[in-house]
């Protein structure tokens, strides 16, 4: 039997008794430590207003249990006092408000391979309508596919629709990607998705505030938004009705001052308008793909200028003998020796000096045909 130590059973039962995010519970911790916290909840001493909100679960030390069960199942309990806990990405929920839904959780049950920490380190939120179309499914894949094969993670919530297209199009490319649940990590919702949760686990990590056991509830759907938004550099709204689980997770990202981005769809879609109210409200940044993502959400200096902008640039370098072979090279097909004299207006010898060069850096290349343009 696994001995665990006195803070995770702590952590654990609170989870446990007040499921889900709690002013009070982090101020208690934070005075009084997590395991003299939980002794108060359990007993009572609290005051009146705490007491009432945790009195009708305070006898539910399902603690161990809860603990032995995520870890038959591969998973763990995550805590603030954890290493792979996501400390910074936190952080964003100091600057909020003293309602409830306005705090960080109190811990986080994981079954995933990789570290929490780690895997929110570079990540983009992708979600949008249940109700998804192939416009949106197209979209989303591209997005995601691309943004996964360039490192990112892509976070979700596991959903029909936007959110499984994310997830799936991630695991094609062998990319990482997070499912935010608003139910235990135990339960497969939808149950639809219980194979995709499976793969998921193994790519990155399937993650919820909530203890196992715990089922689903709207409350907890807009709660779980939160955490979506906070654990990653920006959301992608992809198709999004005009009143939408999206358009929330959306308002909690500008809430946390992460960037949001819109992607525009038919505008005879309905399952677009809400994309494109935020776009017109200057709510979110219109987006078209994963490059317009990095531009927004990304690094300074990343993803700062498209492939024609950098391919100009590289132009810049050269000069001379170099810049008039290369403006005689076709932009399709090949030529000759001679028929680059001709154009350039250079010596064949000078040209033959010159193509070697190009070839060298990346600008020309030949075959049986001739020489041809590369860039």
């Amino acid at each position: 039997m696994t001995i665990y130590d006195p803070d995770t059973l702590a952590w654990a039962y609170l989870s446990r008794v007040v499921q889900g995010p709690s002013t009070y519970l982090g101020t208690l911790v934070e005075q009084l430590g997590v395991q003299e916290a939980a002794r108060c909840v359990r007993t009572g001493d609290l005051p009146l207003e705490f007491r009432e909100k945790t009195q009708a679960r305070a006898h539910l030390d399902t603690a161990r249990r809860d603990l032995d069960l995520m870890e038959a199942m591969g998973g763990r309990l995550v805590t603030p006092q954890s290493p792979e806990w996501p400390a910074w990405r936190m952080l964003a929920f100091d600057g909020l408000g003293r309602a409830a839904e306005d705090n960080s959780p109190c811990a986080l049950w994981v079954v995933g391979s990789e570290k929490l920490a780690d895997v929110t380190e570079r990540s983009i939120a992708i979600v949008g309508t249940r109700a998804s179309t192939s416009y949106g499914d197209h979209v989303t894949a591209e997005i995601a596919g691309d943004l996964a094969a360039d490192g990112w993670t892509v976070i979700s919530g596991a959903a029909f629709g936007i959110d499984g297209a994310a997830h799936r199009a991630t695991l094609g490319v062998g990319g990482v990607t997070v499912a935010v649940l608003a139910c235990g990590v135990d339960r497969a919702y939808p149950s639809g998705h219980a194979r995709l949760l499976q793969q998921i686990a193994r790519s990155g990590g399937v993650v919820s505030e909530y203890p196992p056991g715990t089922t689903p509830a709207k409350f907890r759907f807009l709660a779980r938004n939160r955490l979506v938004a906070a654990m990653s550099d920006g959301i992608v709204v992809v198709e999004a009705g005009w009143r939408s689980g999206a358009r929330n997770t959306a308002t909690w990202g500008r809430r946390l001052g992460r960037p949001v981005m819109a992607v525009p769809g038919p505008v005879t879609s309905a399952s677009s308008a809400g994309c494109h109210r935020m776009i017109r409200e200057g709510e979110a940044l219109l987006v078209a793909n994963a490059s317009d993502v990095v531009d927004v959400a990304g690094p300074v200096g990343v993803g700062d200028c498209s492939e024609d902008e950098a391919a100009v640039r590289a132009l810049d370098s050269l000069s001379g003998n170099s810049r008039l072979v290369y403006e005689a090279l076709p932009g399709s097909g090949s030529r000759s020796v001679n028929q680059l004299a001709e154009e350039s207006g250079l010596l064949i010898n000078h040209v033959r000096a010159t193509l070697p060069l190009l070839e060298l850096e990346g600008f020309a290349g030949s075959d049986t045909t001739g020489w041809f343009r590369i860039k």
